[in-house]
């Protein structure tokens, strides 16, 4: 194993031994301890509370964009690809709400209900995280990669998930009833596979605990991205930042392939140190089309202020 995968590892691993659990959600008190780099608004249970601004701005910035500003910042294990999805082009960008499932035994079962039903929790564990979803979040769960007889939802909990959310799904695992699933216009699901089995010896082991979702590791609050190339699991207290960067060289991207189109500068003056010449263009463009604009023209330029290009 590489030293980076180890690392990713290790790190994981600490977050998901049985012991760190307690009584399925961990206290308010220890989720703000471990997000505590987020300095907004939180949940009642302690998530942070990204707004709905970014998260609406985040659907539009390019998956490779985002995971270099987290790989600069130092973070290397929140990106995960190779899933099935309902629809390739229905992006999913909202904040993570964490469910960790495991494989069952008949004790540990049912102690887990029978202190759930206690809470006022009702029926099958996978339906408990769809309880506690509220607008903008998605329903993001391990489930131990397990395909058969590990279908998390189908289309009746989906309807569920979307009525409550407004969102999709990201499950380390499966679902079924595709075909029900389809027809929730705007729902989204970045699942391992499709079967059509029931959901069979698996219990829920932790909500709103940190999970591992493949080689990637997600905390509560996290925003989620999902998209074709795959998902990636941005820190709350990096979305911003991450948004702003991303948009940059989104409509830094657009300008020079219009350059290179016209032929006004080449390949090596685009994509390397901006000369001045080049950076005029570029704010002479910038007012000339404003609609490329994704923020706020002060926040732009203050962003260009600090920038190196």
């Amino acid at each position: 194993m590489h030293i980076k995968s180890a690392t990713c590892f290790l790190a994981i691993l600490l977050f998901t031994l049985p012991g760190f659990i307690r009584a399925q959600t961990i206290p308010r008190e220890e989720l703000i301890f471990l997000t505590s780099e987020w300095k907004g608004e939180r949940f009642a249970d302690g998530r942070p509370k990204v707004s709905d601004n970014l998260i609406e701005r985040a659907k539009n910035i390019a998956i490779e964009e985002a995971w270099v500003v987290l790989l600069n910042e130092g973070y290397h294990c929140q990106f995960e690809g190779d899933w099935e999805m309902i629809h390739n082009d229905v992006p999913i960008a909202g904040r993570a709400l964490t469910a960790q499932f495991m494989p069952s035994r008949p004790d540990l079962e049912k102690n887990i209900k029978s202190r759930g039903q206690k809470q006022g929790r009702i029926g099958n564990t996978n339906s408990w995280p769809i309880d506690q979803l509220s607008k903008g979040d998605v329903y993001v769960a391990d489930g131990m990669g397990k395909i058969a007889e590990g279908t998390l939802i189908g289309d009746n909990l989906g309807n569920s998930i979307f009525a409550k959310s407004g969102n999709g799904v990201v499950f380390d695992g499966s679902s079924r009833d595709l075909e029900g699933l389809s027809k929730i216009e705007g729902f989204n699901a970045f699942v391992r596979d499709w079967d059509p089995s029931y959901l069979k010896n698996v219990v829920l082991t932790g909500l709103n605990t940190p999970i591992r979702i493949g080689k990637a590791i997600v905390l509560p609050g996290d925003l989620v991205l999902a998209k074709r190339e795959g998902v990636i699991f941005i820190p709350a207290h990096l979305v911003e930042k991450v948004v702003l960067t991303a948009e940059f060289i989104g409509i830094r991207d657009k300008f020079g392939i219009e350059m290179l189109k016209t032929g006004k500068y080449t390949p090596g003056q685009i994509d390397n140190q901006w000369s001045e010449e080049l950076k005029k263009d570029f704010l002479k463009w910038l007012d000339e089309n404003p609609e490329e604009i994704p923020m706020k023209r002060a926040e732009l330029d203050e962003y260009m202020k600090h920038r190196t290009w």
